[in-house]
């Protein structure tokens, strides 16, 4: 059973189907993460929520995600301990306007936040299961704003990845968005290191690396030449600095999809051995087993 690198975090709440699809065809899948979120923008963000709402002609606040609570829970604590945790009270109350929430778990950290921080917190919190998605929120946004001429602002707290559906939706409704990034995605810095207890505990007998995103790519492929001899595209599979291939472990490459298979290819000069059909994982596990047997 030779074992299978997963570039890319497994699924904590469910089993994850990835691993699932490898286990089933006889090989050993480990995940390990390569990316974390962070948050950015604090300052600026807690500025904004010293003004309060009335100030800044809002309307409403859009939460897209878990870690804009995050955002929102640490631009609160700075305003609380930079005043001897005494908090600075708002011109006006963030309470007096809605929170809209994409989905049920976001509503729910959006609840757990009022009973931490109640000055800065919201009380009328909207959405939840039933707007799970970005299309089903902005309907359900439209359909709760009054059509009175008030105003239709909303405060928008967003990260670097967001789709455009949301925004689009609502500003071609007349609803006006003040966005504000306040967490971004990168290489994670634990990799080398999750990476590293990956390999001291399955032992030597790695068969595949599997991509799953070229951004991902980029940022781990350094590491894991570490550690690998990657397969290169016309070249010899030994890396330039190796002078005890034993040391490094041999390994095939598989891609997701044709646009990671490609920039793996034609960027970072890997040789690609097998690339899924379709992003999914029964058959990206079919393609692997598919060319081992075929060795």
């Amino acid at each position: 059973m030779s074992n299978v690198l997963l570039l890319r975090a497994a699924n904590q709440d469910s089993p994850d189907r990835y691993e699932n699809a490898f286990r089933s065809r006889g090989y050993h899948p480990i995940s390990v993460p390569v990316l974390e979120t962070v948050i950015v923008c604090r300052e600026e963000l807690a500025r904004r929520l010293s003004i309060g709402p009335e100030k800044q002609d809002l309307s409403g606040v859009i939460i897209t995600s878990q870690r804009a609570v995050e955002a929102w829970f640490e631009a609160a604590q700075a305003l609380i301990t930079a005043d001897n945790n005494t908090p600075l009270k708002p011109e006006s109350d963030w309470w007096s306007v809605p929170f809209y929430a994409v989905g049920e778990a976001t509503s729910v950290a959006l609840r757990d936040l009022c009973e931490k921080i109640p000055m800065y917190t919201p009380r009328d919190i909207r959405g939840g299961s039933e707007t799970g998605t970005a299309e089903r929120l902005a309907g359900f946004i439209l359909k709760d704003l009054p059509s009175d001429g008030t105003s239709r602002k909303l405060f928008y707290l967003t990260g670097d990845k967001n789709r455009d559906t949301l925004p689009r939706i609502l500003e071609s409704a007349g609803v006006a968005l003040d966005p504000l990034q306040v967490y971004a995605t990168q290489g994670s810095s634990m990799f080398p290191h999750d990476l590293s207890l990956a390999l001291e505990h399955e032992g030597s007998s790695w068969g595949w690396i599997v991509y799953f995103a070229p951004s991902v790519a980029e940022f781990v492929t350094p590491i894991l030449r570490n550690h690998f001899a990657l397969p290169v595209v016309n070249l010899s599979t030994e890396p330039e600095d190796c002078t005890q291939l034993s040391e490094y472990h041999r390994v095939k490459v598989a891609a997701i999809g044709p646009t990671t298979e490609s920039f793996l290819q034609q960027t970072l000069k890997l040789s690609v051995a097998v690339t899924a059909r379709n992003p999914k994982a029964d058959d990206l596990a079919d393609a692997v087993l598919q060319h081992d047997e075929a060795q």
